[in-house]
């Protein structure tokens, strides 16, 4: 009988204190947003409804705390700019308004200061002003990558969090309204259900399924003292480039502009790139389980750093040149080595004409040497249509010349 308590007693025992093992539903979670069921999850339609509501049941299976204004959803109002796709059916008021929602949860450690980890979670539904496809009939555009792989590993950072670092707390937020322009995360900053004063830094994934080369970008890394270092040294996967501008074309800008630090994690440019080809078979999902690991990591650093100084930095886009002209490719974003590398070729346009081939580097237009992104938008900003000049580009270690005409 003794001998029997004691076996009792050792195995509550192991069962307190059995371990916490995060999930891992990643590949889940990104085949259930980007499904075609979901209609591109456009903002104010039935899709978007169906991934908040998604959404909320993770955030609830995963032990998060509501921290919307109604539940775990934050909603929000807005007209249209311009009149959707027959195929679209938004869900539009007696105003003429539609309607969108953030979905929002919480982990209270009682902590003094919070970390914000956020991803949207819309796309463009069968297309629209922002789409790149070209074809007359239209399709839904999944948005696998943009931004389903956001959304998947702010939930496997949820899961990671909900036992650990317990010294901030955490809100987590997946924005709807970014593609039409930021409108859920503008909303929530000025309609914030949380102090702001006391948040410590925002981090932010839009576009983290296709790391290529284990290069992985982020911005924002100037908008804090302490990013840069930390940044680095954590790092052991990947080939990091570090951007210091907290602004930029995604979600993490409206938190930039409260005076709030920011890091925004991307893999890429792609082909893809709102087109309905944007989808789950074509994701690095092993890539998206490093990437979430590595933020993990940071936050893991993080822990006892308190609030985070916050650092304005130079707004690159305000630099940025205008252009009357296109080349009509798609620019690797990620590439750092000497000029601009191609990623994708539109139809139809000059680069195309011209023999310009996917991987190809251009290192010279109209006579000036192009060494990176920004020497190539300045060649490119002083043309306007009917100009013709000439390119060089290397392919395979050779330069090839071509005569353009815009």
């Amino acid at each position: 009988m003794k001998n029997l308590l004691i076996l009792i007693f050792l195995s509550l025992l192991v069962s307190c204190n059995k371990e916490y093992k995060p999930e891992h539903k990643i590949k889940e979670d990104v085949s259930f947003l980007a499904d075609d069921k979901l209609e591109g999850r456009q903002t104010g339609t039935p899709g978007e409804m169906k991934a908040s509501e998604y959404i909320k049941s993770r955030f609830e299976k995963l032990g998060l705390t509501p921290k919307g204004t109604d539940g775990f959803f934050q909603s929000f109002t807005f007209k249209p700019k311009t009149h959707p796709h027959e195929e679209v059916k938004f869900t539009e008021n007696a105003d003429g308004t539609i309607t969108g929602r953030n979905v929002v949860g919480f982990i209270d450690n009682k902590a003094k200061n919070t970390v914000i980890i956020g991803a949207h979670f819309d796309h463009l539904g069968y297309g629209g002003d922002g789409s790149l496809y070209r074809d007359s009939i239209k399709a839904i555009h999944n948005g696998a990558d943009d931004n389903a792989s956001g959304v998947a590993v702010m939930l496997n950072l949820a899961s990671k969090l909900k036992k650990t670092n317990t010294k901030n707390n955490y809100l987590f937020i997946a924005f709807s309204g970014e593609e039409m322009g930021l409108l859920g995360s503008n909303y929530f900053v000025k309609n914030p259900t949380i102090n702001t004063k006391a948040v410590s830094y925002m981090i932010n994934m839009d576009m983290v399924g296709r790391l290529k080369d284990s290069t992985l970008a982020v911005y924002g890394t100037g908008t804090s003292p302490v990013f840069n270092q930390i940044l680095k040294s954590d790092n052991t996967d990947f080939k990091l480039i570090l951007k210091e501008s907290g602004v930029g074309p995604s979600d993490h800008t409206s938190f930039y502009l409260a005076d709030i630090p920011v890091l925004h994690f991307f893999t890429g440019q792609h082909s893809d790139y709102h087109k309905p080809s944007d989808d789950t078979e074509t994701l690095n999902y092993k890539g998206m389980t490093s990437i979430s690991n590595y933020i993990y990591t940071l936050i893991f650093d993080l822990d006892d750093n308190g609030k985070l100084a916050f650092t304005k930095t130079k707004n690159e886009s305000e630099e940025t040149p205008r252009f009357k002209v296109g080349l009509g490719v798609i620019p690797d974003y990620m590439y750092d080595g000497k000029g601009m590398r191609v990623d994708g070729i539109s139809e139809d346009k000059p680069a195309q004409k011209a023999g310009i081939q996917k991987g190809d580097v251009v290192i010279e237009l109209g006579g000036n040497k192009i060494t990176d992104m920004m020497s190539y938008m300045k060649a490119l900003s002083v043309f306007k249509k009917g100009d013709k000049t000439t390119v060089v580009v290397t392919r395979n270690g050779k330069e090839v010349k071509a005569d353009i005409q815009f």
